[in-house]
């Protein structure tokens, strides 16, 4: 009967086992593997050393070229959400790391061409990173956390977060994503005065189902930006996010 009875929670935990294996992407586990060993916590980037391993590079392109000519292992809105925005992240470490060393990822191609060309491989065609934002992300999924989470490779943008974004934990890596933005370069508040990021002018629409900027900023900000604080927005540093080594 023991016997009989251990078998049985073998099994379940087998099955337990598959169903996690197909829920989770085929390169999940190797691009988990390169985001921690060269992003920092801070959320820059380790490109000298990443472009010195030729594996490493070239298995940044396999998961780039799955990610290209394949789809979302997991159908739900959730699972769709972190492969797109996996899928921008992936892409855009690999073009910069093809073009390294570069001061800003404005160097790739003139007139930001590096985001409006179509450099990138998804859905098996050729489309530009521009596409892939303001296309498919920001149209199908309406979520302005969405900003905080795609890396632009510059100085500016929100921190890339070192690890792969995943269905189960989407929801606490865009608020963990969100907060750090706000209580860092998002918005800087001295008195009744904020100065916020350039993203907040540009995408401004995106933010009105929290009020505005400040409505959505204040969600996440441990000292809240003071009712009527007049806003100003920085400069964008599009130097690249390169960390010091």
């Amino acid at each position: 009967m023991k016997t009989a009875t251990n078998t049985f929670l073998l099994c379940i935990l087998l099955l337990a086992t598959a169903a996690f294996s197909r829920g989770a992407e085929p390169w999940e586990g190797e691009y988990g593997r390169l985001l921690a060993q060269y992003v920092t916590p801070a959320g820059t980037v380790k490109y000298k050393a990443w472009k010195a391993n030729a594996a490493d590079l070239a298995s940044l392109q396999k998961i780039t070229d799955q990610i290209g000519n394949g789809g979302p292992s997991d159908k739900s809105r959730d699972g769709r959400l972190a492969f797109h925005i996996n899928a921008y992240n992936a892409w855009m470490l690999r073009t910069v790391l093809e073009a390294y060393p570069i001061k800003s990822v404005r160097d790739i191609a003139p007139d930001f061409g590096v985001f409006s060309q179509p450099r990138i491989t998804f859905g098996g065609k050729k489309v530009s990173l521009n596409h892939l934002e303001k296309n498919v992300l920001l149209p199908e999924f309406k979520d302005p956390r969405i900003h905080v989470a795609i890396n632009c490779a510059s100085t500016s943008c929100p921190p890339l977060l070192n690890v792969p974004f995943t269905a189960a934990k989407l929801g606490a890596q865009l608020d963990t994503q969100a907060k750090a933005f706000a209580n860092g370069s998002g918005a800087q508040v001295s008195g009744k005065k904020a100065q916020l990021s350039k993203i907040f002018e540009w995408y401004a629409a995106d933010f009105k189902a929290s009020g505005d900027a400040t409505g959505f900023l204040n969600k996440y900000r441990s000292e809240p930006i003071p009712s009527g604080a007049k806003l100003s927005y920085s400069e964008y540093d599009w130097s690249l996010n390169d960390a010091k080594q």
